[in-house]
């Protein structure tokens, strides 16, 4: 009896490693696939952001101050 009761345990533990295997590789294999296409994505949208920053003109502020309020310039 005990040595069928350790013949099944051994055989469950086994059972559930390779299971557990099996599924944490495909776990890993669907992170670095994920992984991957984050990366990409945040590529795509730096050069994006950076081609869009380009092609942006740069906007002139309007001086809030009265041009009689600005001191002048000493030579």
């Amino acid at each position: 009896m005990a040595l069928t009761n350790f013949i099944l345990t051994v055989a469950g533990v086994s059972a559930v490693v390779l299971l557990l295997r099996s599924d944490v590789k495909q776990s890993a294999t669907i992170f670095r696939r994920n992984v991957k296409h984050i990366r990409n994505w945040l590529e795509e949208e730096s050069t994006a952001a950076s081609k869009a920053a380009e092609n942006a003109k740069p906007k002139e502020l309007e001086s809030k101050i009265p041009e009689k309020d600005v001191p002048k310039e000493k030579h």
